[in-house]
């Protein structure tokens, strides 16, 4: 990383800031846990006055959270334009640094509507969690000062923290869910083979047979495999007829 070196107050506020959203990471929902890295952000850039993140999936960028009603609506000027600093900074893969004082020669639908409602400078960097979800964080200052160089450094530090926190988050809960169907689809496999074990010893049947049995049941009622099972052995239990 060149250019001037980052302030020790700024790196200091930037360490807070990603401690606080440690803690969001691992107790918050996934749409508490992108309020908090715009809120965050905020804390940590000298000069930021709202933030917002832009998600894009399959090539249509929307905004999935923001600390302003303002930045969401700057956030879809550039969506209907089909350009803008957030798209450049998700597509390019890099920071896009602008004072409104210079950008309505490249952006002038952005600039027209930003400065419009307050907004001075602008800063955005590229987000990827995944290959298939991708998009910037923004942040938008009311002062003119068109964000510092360091601002940028910081930015990109941060950014680079944040990524990583979300991508393991979501390997986190991706394996979580795995957990959860595999546990689900155990249980099922577990009363599906007593079943199958009871009808066995009751009418002297083979497995395949006792299998085809639970399945023209289910079949016929129009009823899961699992719960057909499930019923038919709590029946047993007290003190039904085996079927």
């Amino acid at each position: 990383m060149t250019g001037a070196p980052i302030p020790a107050e700024d790196l200091d506020e930037l360490t807070a800031a990603m401690a606080d959203l440690t803690g969001a990471l691992e107790t918050e929902s996934a749409e508490e846990i992108l309020q908090a890295v715009c809120a965050e952000a905020i804390r940590a850039i000298p000069g930021a006055d709202m933030a917002s993140i832009t998600a894009i999936r399959d090539g249509e960028p929307t905004t999935a959270a923001a600390t302003d009603d303002r930045a969401v609506d700057i956030d879809h000027v550039q969506y209907a334009a089909g350009e803008g600093p957030c798209l450049q900074a998700a597509s390019s893969g890099e920071i896009v640094r602008v004072p409104l004082a210079t950008a309505g020669r490249v952006w002038p639908e952005f600039t027209e509507y930003a400065g419009g409602v307050g907004v001075g400078s602008y800063l955005a960097a590229p987000l990827r969690v995944d290959e298939h979800l991708g998009g910037a964080l923004n942040l938008f200052g009311f002062g003119d000062h068109g964000f510092a160089e360091t601002d940028s450094q910081l930015l990109k530090l941060y950014t680079t923290i944040v990524t990583f926190g979300l991508r393991t988050t979501r390997r986190y809960h991706q394996a979580r869910q795995r957990a959860t169907e595999l546990e689900a689809a155990m249980r099922s496999r577990a009363v599906i083979e007593q079943a199958k074990g009871i009808l066995m010893a009751v009418h002297r049947i083979s497995a395949d047979e006792a299998m085809k049995r639970l399945i023209t049941e289910s079949q016929r009622t129009n009823v899961k495999l699992r719960d057909i099972a499930t019923r038919f052995v709590a029946e047993l239990s007290d003190g039904g007829t085996p079927g």
